[in-house]
């Protein structure tokens, strides 16, 4: 098959063979890229902590200074790169993604690499799911790119990398495909769920092949509950949706308190204050879940609450003051936290409650993951497949549901992805007719059997019209240097003195625009055409008519 007809097919919002094809080879690209990074970072890790990242085992004045070496690096590369691109993360991924076809820049990316690796190697409080977004959506798009497909598939396929990149990162591929069509897309099309699944797929095949058979929370081990303890989930997830409402909450005012701050003061400010509090607290660095559940295994009440308070400080310093990272690691954490201290008191009125522990760990993550987020199913699923236990579906559910209907109804929360996304003032929703048209390349639609002339008199038109008066037609004129083109359509405004033929100017879109960039050009008109280019304006491949635009609009659709 050519490249031609390769693109073509792609154009069309429809399963196909090759769809599947191109999920496969992003999911494959953007894995690739996500086990370099994570194998970056490990041996950042040990070249001063063996087997791991426990930082306890290092001294008080190298976990204060480790941070600062991290941010020093961190803005020598977005030096190098340009502050200027030194945007990355979840929210700026589904900006990209919804505005911008999935189109994401290199020197954004070079940053979220370097950056995210020696964060997250710094003891910075934040997630690898972060880097993972970015640099999936980055690889997998970067592909559509250099083969110049359809925009419409570029961003399928950005949608792939990202599947990929956090199946990858935590061997979650369901979760990974419900979380790009739940949070990044917003919107269930079986032609985008499939090769989302196959990238999903091929990306914990992949890491499964470098890493080994890993479900980071199999350590929490779900153990059935007394069916009376059912009662207890429903305040439980209350009090989760009323813990990230204040968590979401206080991060937006950090991130505008800090505003006016240069970039590099705040990241100064961040390694500072995690420098600080590690010295003293080595459990609150990082982001390891192992290394928490051993906290929440070995130490009591007081000590917990201690470390909950000081994980959560450092996670609103360092998303909120810019250093490259996500934020669902570090609220897995807190949730397994909050679970932990919010049954300790129950002890004291129910049997045998410490047995239980780890169970309301898993129970407080799928809590405060969903209202944080409003992701409720990319939360369910991630808990059911990183704890590798189906058991905790059911209590999960119990949990998810008062957490988020607390958070969203009775405390005003809003997604914190969302929340950043408003602030920053970046876009991500589109009306509903430009979101139906995005979805079809040009190169479906257009007709590529026209009949182009050049200043050519009106009766050789008229003359070519009345042997194919369903053709489409174009004109084109020469003015010194310049080159215009227009549609010639029958007049059928029956004006006594009206020309025979109607000339509509024509603007030119490149063959890897949707439809969306059609209407935008024709709907003050409701009149003409486009003419669709290859390279250059002159090589003209196709046409479309408002009238093929308006039909393909109105098509009936199951």
């Amino acid at each position: 098959m050519s490249l031609r007809a390769f693109r073509q097919e792609l154009a069309n919002p429809r399963t196909s063979a090759q769809l599947c094809l191109l999920g496969i080879i992003g999911g494959v690209c953007a894995a690739s890229l996500i086990i370099v990074f994570r194998i970056g970072v490990e041996y950042l890790q040990s070249l001063y902590v063996q087997g791991g990242a426990d930082l306890s085992t290092t001294s008080p004045l190298f976990r204060l200074l480790l941070p600062f070496i991290g941010a020093l690096l961190i803005i020598a590369f977005a030096f190098v790169t340009g502050f200027k691109h030194y945007r990355m993360g979840i929210p700026f991924v589904i900006h990209r993604v919804k505005v911008r076809y999935g189109h994401i820049p290199f020197r954004t990316t070079l940053n979220q690499f370097f950056g995210g690796m020696v964060a997250l190697a710094s003891g910075f409080v934040v997630g690898r799911e972060g880097p993972s977004v970015h640099l999936g959506a980055a690889g997998s798009s970067f592909l559509g790119q250099w083969l110049k497909l359809p925009y419409n598939s570029i961003r399928i396929l950005a949608g792939c990398g990202i599947a990929a990149g956090i199946s990858a990162s935590f061997n979650t591929p369901f979760a990974a495909v419900i979380f790009v069509m739940e949070v990044v897309l917003r919107e269930y099309k079986i032609h985008i769920f499939i090769p989302v699944m196959l990238a999903a797929a091929c990306g914990s095949v992949l890491t499964r092949i470098a890493f080994g058979e890993v479900h980071e929370l199999s350590f929490l081990q779900f153990k059935d509950f007394n069916h009376w303890y059912y009662a207890l989930l429903i305040p439980f997830g209350m009090m989760l949706g009323g813990v990230a409402s204040l968590f979401n909450t206080q991060l937006m005012n950090i991130i505008r308190w800090f505003r006016p701050v240069k970039m590099v003061w705040r990241l100064l400010i961040a390694a500072l204050v995690t420098g600080l509090i590690g010295m003293f607290l080595p459990e609150a660095m990082g982001s390891g879940f192992e290394e928490v559940h051993a906290v929440i295994q070995a130490d009591g009440m007081q000590m917990l609450l201690i470390i909950l308070a000081a994980k959560i400080v450092l996670t609103w310093i360092a998303i909120g003051l810019g250093i490259p990272g996500g934020v669902i690691g570090p609220v897995f954490v807190l949730g397994m936290l909050c679970g932990a201290v919010m049954i300790a008191p129950l002890q004291w009125f129910l049997p045998d409650v410490e047995a239980y522990t780890n169970s309301f760990a898993l129970l407080g993550i799928a809590g405060l993951l969903t209202a944080v987020l409003h992701a409720p199913l990319a939360a369910l699923s991630a808990v059911m497949e990183l704890s590798y236990n189906p058991a905790v579906i059911l209590p999960a559910m119990l949990v998810i549901v008062p957490a988020y209907v607390t958070s969203t109804q009775l405390l005003g929360n809003r997604s914190i992805f969302i929340r950043q996304l408003d602030y920053q003032k970046l876009s991500y929703s589109t009306s509903a007719v430009n979101e139906s048209l995005q979805k079809t390349g040009v190169l479906a639609v257009m007709d590529s059997n026209f009949k182009m002339f050049d200043d050519a008199p009106e009766r050789f038109i008229l003359e070519f019209l009345e042997q194919a008066p369903t053709q489409a037609v174009v004109q084109r004129s020469r003015f010194e240097i310049d080159v215009t083109y227009a549609l010639v359509q029958y007049d059928m405004s029956l004006g006594h003195d009206a020309s025979p033929l109607h000339f509509s100017a024509m603007e030119g879109v490149p063959f890897q625009a949707t439809l969306a960039e059609v209407y935008d050009i024709l709907q003050a008109s409701r009149d003409g055409g486009v003419y669709i280019y290859e390279g250059t304006p002159a090589n003209i491949v196709g046409v479309v008519t408002w009238n093929s635009l308006r039909a393909y609009l109105h098509r009936a659709q199951y």
